[in-house]
């Protein structure tokens, strides 16, 4: 049986229905993806809870759910959650029924902060489904999240979820719903892997698991066009109507911006670029020299007070320290290892270890920066300390982009992509390998559900990340002073 997932799948890519319909197993969906659905789910409690004296059809078995479902809708007053309905061979579970006029409107909740186009694909899915079964919704809304929303009191979230009518769209695309679920249904009875190329479609609208068992059926471009550091799919278009797919192939003096320029010279030589000006401003920099980085969480719903929907809070920091030319490094370290806000303690831990003078090394300030002034904007007492840390911050990031390149970068200067070029430090043995997985361990590390030693092991996993990125820094840092420039 067809499901609205289903179907939605199939419009971003027919192969990625078939292939979660028959080799499912080869999907690599990692702990931020599993994270973000999560959060999802943490969206629909709250727009639940936003509509009291509901009725919830929480049983996964279909007759079951569609008994439940006719039961609730019968009493015409009440709201329903994740109701079932069945049209031919399609199966959808809507979000919200909520009374009006004698029926019910529907309300699809999502975790974005905006209405976007495949919403009102999956919207008139829903539509189409519930009218064929004999139920007409007076009106269709979209319900995202707002994100000017502060959260003032505990448990109190209304206001968080704003709603947008989108009853004139839907019934727009009603007529192609036929469509889309014969074309689904064809490719679900296939027995042979749809043909279909890698593409835009691969992460539009969401990120494909099954992007590298694709990638690995094609002959792969060692250097691709699309590495060219923010290429715009204009520049792409050209390319391809030239002929042109790997970078090696573009001609001198075709290209105008600089960065592109450089990695295709290096991509053509095979010699890493190193300008000497990278050694000289980091000798430059006064001791003692504070290699830093933030770790930060983002949650959909905000679980502390005073905070907003998808705000960057921080909860840990790492700190390499040189005191001086050739002396041995220091560490430093803050990670916050309960449920309650942990900003205050964050940046007072973060004070009393960066002092009032030095350099502060960080890569990408903007981050960084960001979050400073937040935590002085949010404790005034604190503000003028906080906002004298930023004046002292170096960034190597753009150190980096103007003076360094080696061809395994493949057009990237993430410190992830810049380190294995400059050392043999790596994160392959790390449990937490990115950011992204960072704050799924640490909302898992703050779960009072969560075991003793599970919480042990999630906090120990997180200091090794956060170490890790910091001595990175002071690797890049050491190997572009050590280095022979060309």
């Amino acid at each position: 049986m067809l499901t609205k997932s289903k179907i939605t799948k199939h419009r971003q890519c027919p192969r990625l229905l078939w292939l979660d319909l028959n080799r499912r197993s080869l999907a690599q969906y990692d702990d931020a993806t599993i994270a973000r659905l999560a959060e999802g789910n943490r969206v629909g409690d709250v727009s639940r809870q936003l509509h009291p004296g509901g009725v919830l059809i929480d049983t996964l078995h279909l007759p079951q759910a569609l008994v439940r479902t006719q039961e609730a809708l019968n009493q015409k007053t009440v709201p329903v959650f994740e109701p079932a309905f069945v049209a031919g061979d399609v199966l959808v579970r809507v979000d919200l029924l909520l009374p009006q006029k004698g029926s019910y409107r529907l309300v699809e909740v999502k975790s974005s902060t905006e209405v976007k186009d495949y919403h009102y694909e999956d919207a008139s899915v829903q539509y189409w489904v519930m009218q064929q079964a004999g139920l007409v919704p007076t009106s269709v809304a979209l319900g995202h999240i707002n994100n000017t929303f502060e959260y003032k009191t505990e448990g109190q979230y209304q206001g968080l979820i704003t709603e947008v009518d989108i009853t004139a769209s839907v019934k727009e695309r009603l007529d192609q719903v036929p469509d889309w679920i014969a074309s689904a249904k064809a490719t679900s009875e296939q027995t042979e892997l749809p043909e279909v190329k890698t593409g835009r479609q691969c992460k539009q609208p969401f990120e494909c698991g099954y992007l590298a068992y694709c990638k690995s059926l094609e002959k792969q471009t060692e250097y691709p066009v699309s590495i060219l550091p923010r290429v715009s799919a204009k520049q792409l278009e050209q390319f391809a109507k030239k002929g042109i797919s790997d970078v090696r192939q573009i001609p001198d003096g075709y290209l105008d911006k600089e960065n592109h320029e450089r990695v295709r010279q290096v991509s053509v030589s095979g010699q890493t670029y190193l300008n000497p000006l990278a050694k000289e401003a980091l000798d430059q920099l006064p001791y003692p020299r504070y290699y830093l980085d933030f770790e930060t969480v983002a949650p959909a719903v905000p679980r502390w007070l005073d905070s907003r929907p998808y705000q960057q809070i921080p909860f840990q920091w790492s700190c390499h320290i040189e005191t001086g030319a050739g002396a041995a490094l220091q560490h430093q370290q803050f990670l916050h290892r309960d449920a309650s806000d942990p900003r205050r303690v964050f940046a007072e831990s973060l004070l009393n270890t960066l002092g009032a003078q030095g350099s502060i090394l960080v890569y990408n300030a903007g981050f960084e920066s960001s979050r400073i002034e937040e935590l002085a904007a949010h404790f005034p007492d604190l503000a003028p300390r906080l906002l004298a840390l930023i004046e002292r911050i170096f960034d190597l990031l753009p150190l980096a982009q103007k003076n360094y390149y080696h061809p395994a970068m493949m057009g990237s200067w993430s410190i992830k992509a810049v380190l294995p070029t400059l050392s043999d430090l790596d994160y392959v043995n790390l449990a937490i390998g990115n950011g992204g997985l960072a704050q799924v361990a640490y909302l898992e590390l703050i779960d009072r559900a969560t075991p003793v030693l599970r919480r042990d092991a999630l906090y120990e996993d997180l200091l090794k990340y956060c170490y890790q990125d910091t001595l990175a820094m002071v690797h890049v840092a050491k190997r572009f002073c050590a280095l022979q420039p060309n």
